[in-house]
């Protein structure tokens, strides 16, 4: 993929593309699709990210032109023709239930997903194997989901496009994560955590670690991180000054009240005939 990164790079740095260049970009984004490149990977056990691939992404931007979708009076859509709706089919080995689901062109999603409607994968993102995304979740661009991750109704992961050296979401091998849950800012999320429902992880929210006492928070150059095997749920904690103590205000906070044991995974055990 070296030539296919330096093309890009270099485009993307180019105030005038030229002739070659939607090509370049289609088999960038042919190869997103297949899962052959990703915006982050692991690579001896730290996440690094691909800002080469995120520039493509960008490209395709610049080099689309709007155009109408779809047919029928009531299934049309208006947006860059460089990112169509993904279509699939059974050599895929992806089960997209009917309903309203949608998954843009240069999203990978591999075999045994899979998607409940309505859901959304935007562009980028890279949803692994055994993985199940749930009725009205969001899977956002370039947003990396593990083996075996549940994305429970409602859950949100947001997607980190700008800056390109940015970390995006991540969410390692067998999560599960929870209702209406929100992840958000290039959290991290380790492998076989749990998200109890209507937890809310994002840059500024610290998070509580009641079994080890330790407070995890994000710096300039680290994520926050929920440790591996940890169960979040939703909790407060009291303002301690001013007004607030007065009036007896609290803050979300989420809070680690667990680490995953046998209950936990009897809670948490998905049905394989499901898959």
């Amino acid at each position: 993929m070296h030539a296919l990164q330096t093309e890009i790079e270099r485009l993307a740095s180019s105030n005038q593309l030229g002739a070659n260049a939607r090509e370049v970009f289609l088999n960038f984004r042919d190869a997103l699709t297949r899962g052959e490149i990703r915006a982050a990977e692991e690579i001896d056990a730290k996440w690094e990210v691909n800002a080469w691939v995120k520039q493509g992404i960008l490209l395709g931007f610049r080099l689309g032109e709007i155009k109408e979708m779809g047919s029928g009076e009531c299934l049309s859509f208006v947006d860059k023709d460089t990112f169509p709706a993904r279509k699939f089919t059974t050599a895929d080995k992806v089960r997209v239930v009917p309903g309203g689901s949608s998954v843009r062109t240069g999203a990978y999603i591999a075999p045994s997903v899979i998607c409940m409607p309505p859901m959304f994968v935007n562009v980028g993102a890279y949803v692994d194997e055994g993985a199940m995304i749930d009725s009205h979740a969001l899977v956002g661009s370039c947003a990396q989901v593990g083996k075996r991750v549940h994305l429970s109704a409602g859950a949100q992961i947001g997607g980190v496009l700008e800056p390109v050296n940015a970390a995006p979401v991540i969410i390692e091998d067998d999560v599960l994560v929870g209702g209406n849950c929100g992840i958000y800012e290039g959290a991290l999320v380790r492998s076989r955590a749990v998200l109890g429902a209507g937890t809310i992880l994002t840059r500024s929210t610290p998070l509580y670690d009641l079994v080890r006492g330790e407070v995890y928070r994000a710096s300039n150059d680290k994520p926050l991180e929920v440790p591996r095997g940890a169960v979040v749920v939703p909790g407060s904690r009291a303002v301690s000054h001013g007004k607030a103590k007065e009036w007896g205000i609290t803050l979300y906070a989420p809070v680690i009240v667990k680490y995953r044991d046998e209950k936990t995974e009897r809670g948490v055990e998905l049905e394989d005939w499901l898959r």
